[in-house]
């Protein structure tokens, strides 16, 4: 038996030894992906699994970006309950608090999702998380991830050394900091832009989106020198709802959504690596160059991002506690030297 069909055998056992309540719960939740990319059809196989696990109770109507709000208007969206609940990048709420920027997406901090969902699940992420959302009406209900962006380069890089003077597109704030840091030079572009910029060699490189997301736009063929696993950027994807609603919802509900994130976070992480994989092995037959840097470059880069991080920390009370926290869980897992 599948581990899908496990959960799902043991979710409606529990949940049919329940006695039934009257209330049903029919969600509407805005994603930031767009209808037919991977990561919405994911998004959607898993609201019809939470329907069918809770017996029609807990009902998720799962809407593409753009729906309803804009795609960085969904946290004050469901906290005035437009909207029930959203899945989106923790870092669109990043003009509200820095601490959501530092926790949303931490650069140079993973080396992979499971780093970043042990964090949020074990390392007191979730808890942090709840402490953010909460004033604003919201409850963070768990995290998900699209994975480690990699990185596309016309230029070979081995290393921390090789991006001083790249001429590198990142998106503004934390980014472009930890780059200029580590003695690059950022660019602020539209995604749009990045392939006739790298084409043009108005750019050298650019920190874009994950390694299949960009073989399938043909970015390899004009930078032939992709990162892979990438070493910079992995974006903290949430869910959550309403907290006014969240509040009403029975506890074995309450407790039927929160353990469906783990399964949406596995079903995710797994199929989105798989496409990767799949990406970089056409990548290598048509002789693009797979740069994978070593743990100690990938430690030099974190170490100057961290110097970038205490910037963060020092903007908000909230910033400072997301960042001691992120100091503590690393060092305690051997990803931060003593």
């Amino acid at each position: 038996m599948t581990f899908k069909k496990t959960f799902l055998a043991t979710a409606l056992a529990t949940i049919a030894a329940l006695p039934v309540l009257a209330q049903d719960f029919n969600l509407k939740f805005q994603s930031s992906d767009p209808a037919g990319n991977p990561t919405y059809i994911i998004e959607q196989e898993w609201a019809q699994r939470v329907s069918d696990a809770s017996g029609g109770r807990l009902s998720i109507n799962m809407l593409p970006v753009d729906s309803v709000v804009s795609y960085n208007e969904t946290h004050d969206a469901v906290g005035a309950g437009i909207l029930d609940g959203h899945i989106t990048a923790v870092a669109y709420a990043s003009g509200k608090d820095p601490a959501f920027a530092l926790i949303g997406n931490t650069v140079g901090a993973w080396s992979s999702p499971y780093e970043m969902l042990r964090f949020v699940n074990y390392g007191g992420g979730k808890e942090l998380m709840n402490e953010l959302l909460n004033p604003y009406g919201l409850q963070f209900v768990g995290a998900t991830s699209g994975g480690l962006e990699a990185f596309v380069s016309t230029k070979p890089l081995n290393g921390v050394d090789d991006l001083k003077g790249l001429k590198v597109r990142a998106p503004e704030g934390l980014v472009q900091k930890v780059f200029a840091a580590a003695g690059a030079a950022p660019v602020n572009l539209p995604g749009s832009e990045v392939f006739t910029s790298l084409d043009k060699k108005v750019i050298d490189a650019a920190d874009y989106t994950v390694f299949a997301a960009n073989h399938a736009a043909g970015m390899h063929d004009v930078a032939k020198h992709p990162v892979y696993p990438g070493f910079h950027s992995l974006p903290l994807i949430e869910v959550s709802m309403n907290k006014a609603t969240w509040d009403k919802m029975p506890e074995d509900l309450q407790a039927l959504l929160s353990l469906s994130i783990n399964d949406l976070a596995m079903d995710m992480t797994s199929q989105l690596f798989m496409k990767d994989l799949e990406a970089v092995a056409d990548a290598r037959e048509k002789g693009i160059e797979i740069h994978d840097w070593s743990q100690d470059e990938r430690a030099k880069f974190r170490a100057i991002a961290v110097a970038q991080w205490s910037e963060v920390a020092s903007a908000s009370a909230n910033a400072k506690k997301v960042y001691d926290a992120l100091l503590a869980y690393m060092t305690s897992q051997g990803l931060l030297a003593e």
